[in-house]
């Protein structure tokens, strides 16, 4: 795992064995998305999605199947010793593939379905790894897994317009009398800015949420997620104070500042009762 990841430094507070198990899942996971980023065509992006459910059914399969790839190989050993459950991968492939049908959305409630497979769905996978006691913790990781999603949307407006997607649902556009083809001018009119607080509005809600959501008794195991959600939350915060400028340059928390977040909340761990 690179060192450039916005997860790294939250895996790192993981003992080794959980550290290891939350790679191998992060790895499978990205290398599904993968799937159909890196794919010349959707004829090729369907046909390597086809191989990463076969290789999600070895992973739990009893009757002698095995992984064939690295990522599926290193994953297999963690679904039996970790009990995890296999539904959220499916839902993930399933997210991961509506990319091929779907580039625009007509509602939040559409969208927010995507953003549940493609992101809410590792998270549940993530927190049978962490551990925990409060069955609340789930709600703290679909919860989490939105806020999450929603600033990578909003901090890769510009980079999904390349690729001819639109995740803003066409009704917050219209709302705000804010076409696509504003979007691709890059430039930050009234308009534009307005719908772009507005999404950052509602991706803290979702943080809101989940901080409220999460289980006073599971906060220590649950370290590693809540350094997730500081360093994207710090991403939505530099998006603010950047006045909302996802189209000059990708916005990003410096290694060093993410390093630091993860030393704060796990100082605080420490002295937590």
């Amino acid at each position: 795992m690179s060192r450039d990841t916005s997860f790294y430094y939250s895996f790192l507070v993981l003992p080794p064995r959980k550290r290891n198990a939350i790679i191998a899942v992060w790895d499978f996971c990205r290398a599904v998305d993968d799937a159909v980023d890196e794919a010349p065509d959707g004829t090729a992006a369907r046909s390597r999605l086809s191989l990463w459910r076969d290789e999600l059914a070895a992973c739990y399969s009893n009757d002698g199947a095995h992984p064939m790839t690295p990522q599926g190989v290193a994953l297999r050993p963690y679904v039996a010793e970790l009990k995890l459950p296999r539904r959220p991968f499916e839902d993930l492939i399933d997210g991961v593939e509506m990319d091929l049908a779907q580039v625009r959305y007509q509602t939040f409630a559409q969208l927010a379905g995507y953003c549940r497979r493609v992101a809410s769905a590792v998270g549940l996978v993530c927190v049978e790894i962490f551990g925990y006691r409060d069955p609340g913790a789930r709600t703290y990781a679909v919860e989490l897994g939105m806020a999450l999603q929603l600033t990578n949307i909003i901090r890769d407006v510009a980079a999904d317009l390349l690729k001819g997607r639109v995740y803003l649902p066409a009704e917050d556009l219209a709302r705000f009398h804010v076409t696509e083809n504003d979007l691709r001018a890059g430039r930050l009119t009234p308009a534009v800015s307005g719908l772009l607080r507005f999404e950052c509005e509602r991706a803290r809600f979702y943080y809101t949420k989940a901080a409220s959501a999460l289980p006073a008794i599971d906060r220590r195991s649950l370290l590693a997620a809540e350094i997730m959600g500081a360093v994207y939350l710090e991403i939505l915060r530099r998006i603010e104070r950047s006045g909302y400028d996802v189209f000059s340059h990708r916005i990003r928390v410096p290694r060093p500042y993410r390093a630091l977040i993860a030393l704060q909340l796990w100082t605080r761990a420490l002295f937590m009762r």
